[in-house]
Order: structure tokens, then sequence, then C-alpha cells
């Protein structure tokens, strides 16, 4: 094999978030008289010392790359997360900025593999309404394009008998349109998660494959927000990553969309009563049973009310922390009843719900049709190749 530019090492090791220190931990490197597990790293880094086929393996697993990176000749410039829209209010651990960009370099690695498939195809158009609007031409005007174009009917959303049953009514419309949607909040394990407030939601405003990335660590009452949220950087023409705290211009226009589509102006305007929101208990209660009743998060109802001046910022600060620990609560409830219950659903079933119905489907007619091989099937599904094919049979049988 050649031999490894050192630079590719320290490339790698820092796009993982890891010091010397920690990574010579990670690694195994242990101390010994002649030299520290950090120094010995370092020799490494410089080129002095020819890291082993062993230890080279050992890197790739706790670095997140694939092996065959380690032999490039230069190190690859960094994954592109199109804009940042984030607006983060604490100290970012290095480990998850790293994690955020292994997390995008896989999702824009299997859209760019689904892409090429789909534009091989004689009769596949390309999708007018990605960039097709402006923040200048204001919200109310997208509202009623996405709302038209979906045939989003809000009565048959808050009809169904849960969030969940209500978000797969909402993902289907809005995936009818052409627009594939995944579910994913870690890079393969629990150890790997992402909090909403690092990574909420990813566009990638492609018209041939546009992608949108729902974070499913977070609330599964806010997926259908942050659902809509990225459809409208779609419409935008806008790549790029989203986060909880919406500051920035553009983030408070997406919101403001799904919102309306979600919870529109005239319902709140007459659905409470400033005297009925001064108190903490009182709000609390009221702005919940609201939300249950039109599958919504908690969060999102207090923060239009707080937007018309009917909730004061303070009492929305203290709310949104409380909806955030109950919602922790139950988060954590639903694990132990999952270990109860021998775990919960099946790898397939998971599988399937993450990646969506209109990736599964375009997936299992390419391959069909020869524009994809099973190898490229297991890219854009996220998925090992010896698995499409049980992929593909459960979800027939579903």
């Amino acid at each position: 094999m050649p031999a490894i530019n050192p630079e590719i090492l320290v490339w790698a090791r820092e796009t993982a978030g890891y010091e010397l220190s920690e990574a010579a931990h990670r690694l195994g490197l242990a101390d010994a008289k002649a030299a520290t597990g950090e120094e010995k790293l370092a020799a490494y880094e410089r080129g002095e010392k020819e890291p082993s086929r062993p230890l080279l393996l050992k890197m790739s697993k706790q670095y997140r790359r694939p092996l065959l990176t380690f032999y490039l000749d230069a190190p690859p410039e960094r994954a592109d997360r199109g804009e940042d829209f984030r607006t983060i209010h604490r100290a970012v651990d290095p480990s998850e900025n790293a994690m955020v960009d292994t997390l995008v370099r896989r999702i824009k690695a299997r859209q760019e593999v689904l892409r090429e498939a789909l534009a091989s195809e004689q009769d596949h158009e390309r999708l007018a309404f990605i960039g097709s609007y402006s923040l200048a031409q204001g919200s109310h005007g997208l509202v009623s394009q996405i709302r038209t174009a979906s045939a989003f009917d809000l009565a048959a959303y808050r009809s169904k008998h849960s969030q969940e049953e209500a978000f797969r009514y909402l993902r289907e419309r809005i995936e009818s349109l052409g627009i594939f949607s995944v579910l994913i909040g870690n890079l393969g394990s629990h150890h790997t998660n992402l909090s909403a407030e690092i990574f909420r939601g990813f566009a990638i405003a492609d018209p041939i494959a546009p992608f949108v990335v729902i974070n499913n660590q977070d609330a599964k009452s806010a997926w259908p927000v942050t659902l809509l949220h990225e459809v409208a950087h779609l419409w935008l023409g806008q790549t790029g990553i989203s986060g909880a705290a919406a500051e920035r211009e553009v983030e408070r226009f997406c919101d403001g969309v799904a919102s309306e589509l979600l919870v529109p102006e005239a319902e709140i305007a007459t659905a409470f009563s400033a005297e009925s929101l001064r108190s903490f208990e009182s709000a609390a209660e009221i702005i919940g049973r609201f939300a249950s009743e039109l599958k919504v998060s908690s969060t999102l109802v207090a923060f239009r009310l707080m937007n018309r001046g009917v909730l004061s910022q303070d009492l929305f600060r203290i709310l949104s922390v409380f909806f955030y620990e109950k919602w922790k609560a139950h988060k954590e409830s639903q694990k132990q009843k999952a270990r109860e219950n021998d775990g919960g659903p099946s790898y397939f079933v998971v599988k399937r719900m993450q990646n969506g119905k209109a990736l599964m489907r375009a997936s299992e007619r390419l391959m069909r049709s020869g524009e994809l091989s099973t190898t490229q099937a297991a890219i854009v599904l996220g998925v090992r190749a010896l698995k499409v094919g049980s992929l593909f049979s459960h979800s027939s049988a579903a």
C-alpha cells in the first residue's frame, strides 16, 4: 500500500473533533517510558512513523472515515453545509460540529447518488418551485403556495388520532411534491445523538432531488414545523442547516411560514385571552391542551402567543424550559417501555420510517430499471448492501 500522508491523519482527527490526548486514548495508544500515547500519535502525524493497518482501522472507526480516505494524496475539502442559519447560545464542543459535518457529508453523498440516477431518467422533470420565491414577497404568499401545491388540509391533519399519524399525513403531502424527507439525528448510535439546538433540520435545494432532513432526536411534536420550515428553504432555493433558535431574518421567515400553515394567526387571535395567560400554571395547562388538540408542539403555540404580545417574553422562556423538560421525561419513559417490551420496533421498520416512502419507492424503482445498483441503493438508503433486499421485502409486506 502507498505511504500515508501525515496531513490526512491530522485532518481526520481534527474534523472528528478530537484533541491529541483524547484521540490517543480512543486509539489505545498507551503511555510508555519512551513516549506517551499523545507523543506517539504526534509522531505519526508528523510523518516520523508510518501507521500500521490495524492502527488505520482504529482511526477509521474512531474518526468515522472510510479506510480508503487515509490513502488519499491530500485532505479533501471540508464538507459544505450550505448556508449556516443557526444561532447557538452556548459554546459548541468541537466533536458536536464534527458530527454535524459527518452527518451532512453522508446525507449529501446519499442525495448525489439519487440525483444522478433520477437525472438519467428520460422523463424526469426539474421541480419548478425550487428557488422560485424570495423573502421580499412576504410569508403569506408562500404559505398559500405550499398549501395549494401539496394539497395540505389542516382539518385532515388535525383529525388524525395521534401525533405520529398527523406527521405521517403531512409528510406524505410534502413528499407528493417530489421532495425526499429523511429522519436522522445521529451517526448510527445513541452515543452520537445530536441535540436540536445544534441541528434541527437541513435542506438541499436541488431541482431534481430536493432533500429535507429532520433531527429525529427532537420531540415528535416539533417534526411538523421543522419539515415545513425546511420546505420553505427549498422554495427560497437555500441549501443549509437550521438550529433551534430562529434569530436570523430568514429563519424567522421560515418559522413564520411553518407556523401559519399549522396554527393560523386568525385562530391564535381568538383562542386565548391575556388574562388566562398571566400565571405559569394557567398558561402551561391551556397551551398544552390547545397544542395537543392541534397536533403541534406546545412551544410553537407559546411562540406564536409571544409574537402577538399576549404572552410575555419572560413567561415564554419559563414555559419553553418547562415544555422541554416535560418532553425529556416523556422520552425517557418511552425508552423504558421499549426496553421492557423487547426493545421496540424492528430494524427494518425503523429504517423505512427514517427514509420515508418517497425515498423507498424511488430507490426500488431505480433498482428495477437498472439506474441504481444494489450498492448504490444501499448508499441512498443508508444501509448495508446485504440489507437492501430485505428492506424492500419488508416494505412490501407492510
